[in-house]
């Protein structure tokens, strides 16, 4: 016979009661999820606040240089007027006799917030959102069309090997061979030439299409050269066998097994070229053949800044200032999407 107090304590007993019951609270087992690595390293960039505020820096650029005409509108200026000699803005003087800007620090008021240009008067403000502008969209530009053509000739080298290899690499040593500087100054008058009558004022739009091409011919090198070696190290792993064994296609290979786990230093590469890039086109700009007047552009502000630096010291202030801030904050952006990558980063 079964004892009272057995009986109150039994299972059965408090599974019949239902106030027992509702009370009861059944342990779940906690389920397991795992992670991609792509979640594994934003989990990571996210713990670096350096990275997230550089970030946070270089969006912002690129917004404010999206939303250059909105902005520029909304200050009642534009790039193009020329506020020191437009008879319209004659009540409201921003130069001196001697063309030099009234005020401090190159003229710098409420209608003209970074001041105006010597001698001619154009809002500094402007030029700069527009002159980043113009260099942002266009290294970004560059900068994709160096990686896409990179990484192709990477693959297509490190994975086939052999004849295939030695010819890319050839091909990659020939344009390796050309001193860049040099051959940027003296490419961009001889592609401007093949189509455009030297009596004749070059467009801009053609002077982009110039500047993007010989950034392209003389630029994938670097990306070829990085994406080939971790290829050749990649094709000889138990994963590529296995896909080989099983049948699957050289480029199904290369797609699922390969480039996945190349896109850490595409990336990375991709953050130091960008603003390597932008600096190329502004030395263009400033040694006379990239952008040129009108055409507002980072590397024309410098240049101007260099002909009033005895006049306007202060003309240089922004321009540059905001370029040091730009390249900074995309070089110190690159160390944490590389520190992001590798776990094993001791930063």
């Amino acid at each position: 016979m079964t004892s009272p107090t057995k009986a109150e304590g039994s299972g059965s007993t408090v599974a019949l009661d239902p106030d027992l019951a509702s009370t009861t609270e059944v342990a779940k087992p906690k389920k397991l999820e795992g992670r991609s690595p792509g979640q594994l390293m934003w989990q990571r960039f996210r713990r670096d606040r350096t990275g997230m505020f550089c970030a946070g820096v270089v969006i912002s650029y690129f917004v404010i240089a999206l939303l250059a005409p909105v902005i520029t509108a909304l200050s009642g200026t534009n790039p193009y007027t020329l506020y020191g000699q437009d008879p319209t803005y004659a009540d409201q003087p921003v130069l001196d006799d001697f063309g030099l800007p009234l005020g401090y620090l190159g003229g710098v008021s409420g209608e003209h917030w970074f001041g105006v240009e010597p001698q001619y008067g154009r809002d500094l403000f402007a030029m700069l959102l527009y002159g980043m502008r113009t260099s942002l969209f266009m290294a970004l530009g560059v900068t994709t069309l160096l990686v896409i053509t990179g990484v192709t000739i990477g693959l297509i080298g490190g994975y086939f090997g052999g004849r295939t290899d030695y010819w890319v690499g050839r091909i990659t040593d020939f344009f390796l061979s050309f001193p860049q500087q040099l051959f940027f100054i003296a490419f961009m008058p001889v592609v401007t030439a093949f189509f455009v009558d030297p009596r004749e004022e070059t467009p801009t739009y053609f002077r982009a299409l110039a500047i993007l091409i010989v950034l392209w011919l003389l630029g994938w090198m670097g990306m070829a050269r990085l994406v080939r070696s971790t290829v050749l190290s990649l094709r000889e792993r138990e994963f590529v066998e296995a896909a080989k064994v099983s049948g699957a296609s050289p480029w199904r290979i290369v797609r699922k097994e390969i480039l996945p786990n190349v896109v850490s230093p595409i990336l990375v590469q991709f953050t130091y070229q960008l603003p390597s890039t932008i600096l190329t086109i502004a030395f263009l700009s400033f040694a006379g053949v990239g952008f040129v007047e009108p055409t507002p552009d980072w590397g024309r502000l410098f240049a101007a800044g260099a002909k009033y630096a005895e006049q306007d010291p202060a003309f240089m202030f922004f321009p540059g200032l905001a370029l040091v801030v730009f390249v900074l904050c995309f070089n110190l952006l690159g160390d944490s999407v590389r520190d992001a990558f590798d776990p094993k980063s001791g930063r």
